[in-house]
């Protein structure tokens, strides 16, 4: 049986490195037309339509060496974003400063939420939600600016992804579609017969529909690489107001328990979400493969160990 376990961890392991250093290759081989001009269903989509056609603002020479060469760079793409939750005086007045504000920096207002809460002494009182898009070089300038004019600060979350890798790949692939289409239009002037041209059309609307798509991909980076996104929770100071007994403020105490809790069940219904459709299918995949070569084994390794029949003794001689 011990067998059996280590050949099945031999054969997981051999198929893993072959699948990896086929990916490796399908990305660092050149295609050629007529691979770019099929490859559309290997290639990934921005949701949406897609979007007109224009040209698309290149990296400078540094990234693109830094992309090549998978070394570190201080020309990076990163995305940066922040959430921050305050408590002010006025939500309604915060509201209006902080679209304000992103006006001023050269930003733009994504959406604004006002709703209605309660007091603890059951005055209904206003709370917001404010997403904002300011330049990345301002960023904290825009959270020092929210801070410094609210009560406090209950919450404050900065997160940075660098996509230079991401974009490196999508200029790439940018480029060999734009050769390929190269290539068709080239064919296609040079073909006689009407099928022949029909079907490098069809190739070519395929590959610059690629293009498009990319293009896409590449502004959309860009352009969230180069504003930053900031969400703002504006709560009023009167709901925060706790409730003293005797020193004890129970309110507080009940608040934070509640947010907690909140905070889980979002973060277990995020990871359920992403088990069911992402992780567990995979493993599915991976499993079946292995317990049917698995039940393959066991019954080669069964026949092998089998034992003989005995000779049954003659009686006769008896």
């Amino acid at each position: 049986m011990k067998r059996t376990l280590i050949m099945i961890m031999l054969v997981a392991m051999l198929g893993l490195v072959a699948c990896s250093t086929a990916k490796s290759g399908i990305r660092t081989a050149e295609m050629p037309a007529a691979t770019a001009a099929a490859s559309l269903g290997r290639e990934f989509a921005v949701g949406g339509a897609a979007p007109a056609p224009q040209q698309s603002v290149a990296p400078s020479n540094d990234l693109t060496k830094s992309g090549s060469q998978g070394t570190a760079s201080t020309d990076r793409l990163v995305i940066q974003n922040a959430d921050l939750s305050v408590v002010v005086k006025d939500v309604n007045a915060e509201v209006t400063a902080i679209q304000a504000m992103a006006k001023a920096m050269g930003g733009f207002v994504v959406s604004v939420e006002v709703h209605q809460t309660s007091a603890p002494d059951g005055t209904p009182v206003p709370q917001a939600q404010v997403v904002v898009r300011v330049p990345a070089a301002s960023l904290d300038d825009a959270l020092n600016q929210v801070k410094k004019d609210s009560v406090d600060v209950k919450n404050e979350t900065r997160s940075g992804q660098d996509v230079t890798d991401q974009y490196v790949d999508l200029q790439s692939r940018l480029t060999a579609k734009q050769a390929a289409e190269t290539q068709l239009l080239s064919i296609m002037q040079d073909a006689k017969k009407t099928e022949d041209v029909l079907a490098v059309y069809a190739q070519l609307q395929q590959v610059q529909s690629d293009i498009e798509v990319l293009k896409g991909q590449i502004k959309y980076t860009e352009q969230s690489a180069a504003m930053s996104a900031l969400s703002v929770t504006i709560i009023a100071e009167k709901t925060v107001k706790p409730i003293e007994i005797g020193g004890w403020k129970p309110q507080g105490v009940a608040r934070d328990a509640l947010q907690s809790l909140i905070f889980f069940w979002q973060d277990f219904v995020d990871f359920m979400i992403r088990f069911f459709l992402l992780i567990l299918p995979i493993l599915i995949t991976i499993a079946i493969p292995f317990y049917l070569a698995f039940l393959v084994l066991r019954w080669i390794f069964r026949k092998l160990r089998k034992p003989k029949a005995k000779p049954q003794p003659d009686e006769t001689k008896k």
